[in-house]
């Protein structure tokens, strides 16, 4: 384990590998060049071979105690057939990193499901991986690319995170451990939890973070001993790259040793959350492992943030809930924003968009933590000058996240696209540095305690230190700004003058090339007359342009002197010989600056690199702020109001906030009330009267109390669900169909496997895919479960025979959506008008209409008994009444007793009331 300077291994080596077998020997190449070169911006001395070293296995995914392998942790991976990876001697890192964190390429065997590595190929070589079957997706590589002002809306559709999962055998079957690291973001996220033969928590999980990438051990998917979890994946990730990788490297110990080594001291209390927990650490280093090999770099020590993140900590939301409640995506068009997403999503940066979806798809359970939240928007919303001011300054900043990733990653091998990136990301550094001060000055004023406590974390000194060092090798006046020829200009000049007279002289050149292609572009527009005007793309250089509408053409042709010409509706683009040859020299130029500023960069960065962990702290303030401020700007669109938290679920006048963004009229608003002794509410009312789109509602309503927001009602009070299920019948639903009918049996079965007391349990038209009578019976058996437990369940169906289960269960409440029958003038023909209001009892349609069933009045005792037992429980624990005001509510209490109760001897029957 690498815990300090006296466990280090000798600098300068390099393992080649010419073959790799699937055994995990391979043999050393004996031929290698030996090369002198700069890494990161300091002259690396010739690196000697060697032959290849060989390091026992370790104990996979098992427990392994004190063992260690014989290789250090963090080292390279094995370079592609025909390129050669040259790693940093120790000392020579340009961090100061003393331990030769990089120091020695070692050997990785894959079989990976996609063959094609995007244009992740095309930088590091070909991969040895072997292909089982066709991939569906690519990987752009991070390494080599700017952080971009990307769109916050489209910014968590593209998939960016790796994932590796790893299940314990024997008797620890269904223990899982997850380690996940989003190549945008240098955060690695951990957990470890135990499943049932569903894995239904992985499913979730995995369906959450949306992964680019699933790595899992080779003995999973072993010819004839292929595992249930291994099935299950593939099964439900088939648009996925799914590689296996050798058990050895699922190493608890070495992912213990990756931890220590790379997570920042900011965060290394989670050393003691996982240090007993093996398989997540098993995870993590074959994750980390991997990443390595695939972005040709490694990370800097210390500078990951990492975190445990146990199941208990939010709400579980399935995936199949999730869509069915159009949380992220509009089933019926993917591309439009008529989604829970798309109402609360007003967010301005990427980072902040990132973390409305997460929270969107794994709601907080923490009653506390939501209330702080809801502290914040509050403000917000009652301090105007605050809300515009912090909007102001927040969407002025980058992704954050994605810079800080591309600056703790250390290139194997430099590269001028590597060069141009650290040198861009400087300038982001410095932009976003420079929007520290702002956002302090923003929440000066501030009142609520997580607003404060981001104001303290922005007093942190590191902020100016490293803006202080940046200013005195970069300009003040460069920073990010928008057009590629305008951000080529910021890094060309970034460095101030007479800190490198040969990059001075660059500098000069390139300029003066510039201002020839400039002369040269009217000299030729003198030349023919016409009105030329020099332009710039990235991936032509500078090239001519001209408006087609301002000029008469001999023949209606260009002259034979011009190539390459595209005509876009009124415009001519083209060049010539001598412009591309002053194109060459340009880049040629061009790459000289780099190389020379890179080297600056690369100095600067070792000065600056011990502070920089402050960003972690920066990225977070940004993100939350940002979705706060989305939640605040959404309240202030609509009427929507702060919501409560108690044992009860009371909604009054609430309306489905998806379907009033794209209504014309707001919609119609219901009240809901649920409390532990009237927990089960059945809903009934014919098609179309809106059973459907109010069981979403209450779906989403919850979930929007539980992320911080304020949701759509005159009042609202909510109980914390653990788990949220929805069960929504669809239109093919209503015929007789065996893949129907499994398809729910399957979707009824995984919530009553998962269900407990604190779930919010959504049921519609259950039991229409099979016969009336099957139906029925399913129905019964489902509800008699689901009573048993205190779940808060909302069950819709068109089965009137349920309604009177109420004989049965004080606990269950009928409800019903009124409809009107209007006869037309002629009174020959009748129209049903839809309230869409919701009211007591069930409905009385004709095509409803069931024989009543009759109570004893024993049973209606029973049942006022009941509710006036648990509706003084409920004024016990959350009254907050005077004791005037409590001694009339409790009167009143003993007088709805007194009516329910059936005068002796006299039989009544339930209408439904």
């Amino acid at each position: 384990m690498l815990r300090g300077s006296d466990e280090r291994r000798p600098a300068g080596r390099e393992e080649a590998s010419a073959s790799t077998s699937y055994s995990g020997r391979c043999s050393s190449s004996s031929g290698a060049e030996h090369l002198s070169r700069y890494h990161l911006g300091l002259l690396q001395t010739p690196l000697s071979t060697a032959g290849s070293a060989g390091g026992r296995s370790g104990g996979g995914a098992e427990p392994a105690g004190p063992q260690r392998e014989a290789n250090s942790v963090g080292r390279g991976v094995t370079p592609a057939p025909g390129l050669q990876l040259v790693s940093a001697a120790a000392g020579d890192s340009y961090f100061g990193d003393k331990s030769s964190y990089a120091e020695n390429v070692s050997t990785m065997n894959f079989t990976s499901s996609s063959s094609a590595r995007g244009l992740n190929s095309a930088w590091i070589g070909k991969t040895p991986l072997s292909s089982s079957r066709s991939g569906c997706r690519s990987r752009t590589p991070l390494m080599g690319y700017s952080v971009t002002s990307s769109s916050a809306v489209s910014a968590h559709l593209v998939a960016s995170i790796i994932v590796a999962v790893v299940e314990g055998r024997g008797l620890a079957r269904g223990e899982v451990g997850m380690a996940s690291i989003d190549l945008k973001n240098p955060e690695v996220v951990l957990s470890q939890f135990a499943d049932n033969t569903t894995y239904a928590k992985v499913i979730t999980k995995l369906k959450i973070l949306t992964p680019l990438e699933i790595i899992m051990s080779n003995t999973a998917c072993d010819t004839g001993n292929t595992t249930k979890l291994f099935s299950l994946i593939t099964e439900n990730f088939k648009n996925v790259t799914f590689t296996t990788v050798q058990r050895k490297y699922f190493n608890e110990t070495k992912g213990l040793e990756y931890i220590e080594q790379l997570c920042t001291s900011e965060f290394s209390t989670v050393l003691m959350e996982v240090q007993s927990k093996y398989y997540c650490l098993a995870a993590v280093a074959a994750l980390l492992k991997y990443v390595e090999f695939i972005q040709n770099s490694v990370y800097a020590p210390k500078s990951l943030k990492v975190r445990f993140q146990g199941s208990e900590q939010t709400a579980m939301i399935d995936s199949s809930s999730a869509q069915n409640l159009e949380l992220l995506t509009n089933n019926r068009d993917s591309r439009n924003g008529h989604t829970l997403f798309g109402v609360l999503n007003y967010t301005k940066t990427p980072g902040g968009s990132r973390r409305l979806r997460s929270n969107i798809l794994e709601p907080l359970v923490d009653a506390e933590t939501i209330n702080t939240r809801l502290d914040c928007v509050q403000e917000l919303l009652q301090d105007e000058e605050l809300f515009f001011s912090l909007q102001a300054v927040i969407s002025r900043f980058l992704d954050t996240e994605q810079l800080l990733s591309i600056l703790v990653q250390i290139p194997k091998q430099d590269t001028v696209k590597a060069a141009e990136s650290k040198i861009t990301n400087l300038i982001y550094l410095k932009h976003t540095l420079e929007l520290v001060d702002p956002l302090k000055a923003a929440l000066k004023s501030c009142k609520t305690h997580l607003l404060k406590a981001y104001y303290s974390s922005l007093e942190d000194k590191r902020f100016g230190i490293i803006l202080e060092k940046i200013k005195t090798v970069i300009n003040d006046d460069t920073r990010y700004t928008k057009g590629c020829l305008n951000m080529r200009t910021q890094k060309c000049y970034a460095v101030r003058p007479n800190i490198n007279e040969f990059l001075d002289i660059a500098r000069r050149t390139y300029t003066e090339i510039v201002d020839d292609i400039a002369g040269m572009i009217t000299q030729l527009g003198e030349k023919y007359n016409l009105p030329l005007k020099m332009s710039f793309s990235s991936a032509r250089g500078f090239f001519i342009q001209m408006n087609a509408e301002c000029a008469a053409l001999p023949n209606g042709q260009l002259p034979s002197e011009f190539t390459k010409i595209t005509k876009m509706k009124n415009a001519y683009s083209f060049t010539s010989a001598d412009l591309i040859k002053m194109n060459e020299r340009c880049q040629e130029s061009l790459r000289e600056i780099y190389h020379m500023t890179y080297l600056i960069v690369c100095k600067l960065l070792s000065e600056i690199y011990e502070h920089i962990h402050c960003l972690y702290k920066l990225s977070d303030t940004v993100s939350m702020l940002d979705m706060l401020l989305s939640f605040a700007h959404a309240c202030t669109l609509s009427d929507y109001v702060r919501p409560e938290f108690t044992d009860t679920l009371a909604i009054k006048q609430g309306w489905h906030p998806i379907l009033e963004k794209i209504s014309v009229e707001k919609p119609v608003s219901n009240n809901t009330y649920i409390t532990e002794g009237s927990n089960f509410i059945i809903i009934t009312g014919p098609n179309m009267s809106g059973k459907s789109t109010y069981l979403k509602q209450i779906a989403l309503c919850q979930i929007m109390a539980q992320i911080g927001s304020y949701v759509p009602a005159e009042y609202s009070s909510f109980r914390i669900a653990e788990q949220i299920f929805t069960r929504i019948g669809m239109d093919d639903d209503i015929e007789t169909n065996s893949s129907t009918f499994m398809k729910e049996m399957k979707e009824i079965t995984y919530i009553i496997q998962n269900a407990n007391d604190k779930s919010l349990i959504i049921i519609d038209e259950l039991g229409r895919g099979t016969s009336t009578e099957e139906g029925i019976g399913i129905c019964y058996s489902v509800c008699e479960y689901l009573l048993s437990l205190k779940a808060f369940t909302l069950f819709a169906t068109h089965f009137l025979e349920l309604c009177h289960i109420d004989a049965l269960y004080p606990n269950v409440e009928n409800n019903h959506f009124e409809v009107q029958h209007v006869r037309n003038s002629a009174g020959n023909k009748e129209k049903i008008t839809y309230t869409y209001i919701l009211s007591k009892g069930h409905t009385e349609e004709k095509n409803y209409e069931q024989q009543k069933q009759r109570t004893t009045p024993e049973t209606l005792k029973q049942r006022a008994v009941y509710h006036l037992a648990t509706r003084l429980v409920q004024t016990a624990r959350n009254s907050r009444l005077d004791p005037d005001s409590l001694r009339i509510f409790l009167k009143g209490l003993k007088k709805k007793y007194e009516a329910d109760c059936p005068v002796s001897g006299q039989a009544q029957t339930e209408d439904g009331q």
